[in-house]
This record gives C-alpha cells, sequence and structure tokens, in this order.
C-alpha cells in the first residue's frame, strides 16, 4: 500500500486511447480505493496485461457484444469486473473508443500480486462493474507525483491457454521494473 501522496486523477482522454498504449502507461500510477468506512488506500500499478478488440481471441469480447462484456463497449474509463473461479473479481479498465472493445487487466500491484488476490484486496464486487475511473468515488487512478516515469519488461499474457499460438505469444503483459 502507498503512503505518500500522489495527484492528480487520470482523465478519460488517458483511456480513449489504444489499449496498447494505455496498458503500458497504467505502470507506476496510483490506485486509489475508497472504502465506505472512510479508509482510503493507496497502491502504484505493478503489472497489467492488454486485451485488444473482437479478432484477439484472448479477448472476452472476442464473441461479440453479450450482457457481460458491454461496458467493453464504452468509451474507456470505465470497470470491468468480472467473477472467476466463483470467487475472485477481476478488476480491469476498459480502453479505447466507443465500439471498439478493449480493457486493460490489473494484475498486480506494488504489495500485492494476482489479480485475484487484488480484486480481495481493493474489497471488488459486482457493483463495480461499469463504474467510471473519471467521478467514481470508490476507485480511480492518479498520476504518481514522486515517479512519473518508469521501465517496464514484456512477456506473453498468461493465464490464456485456450487461445491460439498467434494471440497466445503477443507481448501483452507489462511488468514494472524496480528502479
Amino acid at each position: 500500500m502507498m503512503t505518500e501522496r500522489s495527484t492528480k486523477r487520470l482523465a478519460q482522454s488517458f483511456y480513449t486511447r489504444d489499449v496498447l498504449t494505455v496498458a503500458p502507461e497504467l505502470l507506476g500510477k496510483v490506485l486509489v480505493r475508497q472504502h465506505e468506512n472512510g479508509i482510503r488506500r493507496k497502491y502504484v500499478i505493478s503489472e497489467v496485461e492488454a486485451y485488444r478488440g473482437e479478432e484477439d481471441v484472448a479477448c472476452h469480447a472476442h464473441k461479440g457484444r453479450t450482457p457481460r462484456t458491454e461496458i467493453m463497449y464504452h468509451s474507456g474509463g470505465n470497470v470491468y469486473v468480472y467473477l472467476i473461479y466463483g470467487m475472485y473479481w477481476l478488476l480491469n479498465f476498459v480502453a479505447g473508443e466507443k465500439d471498439n472493445p478493449q480493457a486493460v487487466l490489473i494484475r498486480g500491484v506494488k504489495e500485492v500480486e494476482g489479480p485475484g488476490r487484488l480484486g480481495r484486496e481493493l474489497q471488488l464486487d459486482k457493483s463495480f462493474y461499469g463504474e467510471s475511473l473519471i467521478n467514481s468515488n470508490r476507485i480511480w487512478v492518479e498520476e504518481n507525483r514522486n515517479h512519473p516515469i518508469y521501465e517496464y519488461a514484456t512477456t506473453p499474457r498468461i493465464g490464456i491457454e485456450y487461445a491460439s499460438d498467434e494471440w497466445l505469444l503477443k507481448e501483452w503483459r507489462f511488468i514494472l521494473k524496480e528502479p
């Protein structure tokens, strides 16, 4: 968890760009979670994966527009959460323009590795689906004034064994390098 003070909330224009631009630029940014009890926690984003449209076999939107993927067809800057194994809510941020379904899976923050663990740490549930990162009072992302630029490594995405090699081997997983 971050204790340093960060500043400015990211604008919608940050998210409405292509997911392959948005995903690596989220690294080092500050994820803020405001809980109902008044506790506010801040985390530095350290690992993300990009999912890019209906053509991406690993992307949930590959099978088209469904009630589950509807938010991915909205303009970037919204939360897309979904449940896996009946117990973990995974956090994604919608990227790109309207009707071009793209999302960034937040795989980890500096103190919490793994998207399932992160969902538990943030106390996510279905109510976060469609939440606006621009004006939410519960979850948003800020610039990190202490470290505006980070270096990162790329690797193939993980947990998508069902995808063809073309999509399985794309290095669309971005991991923050420690300074």
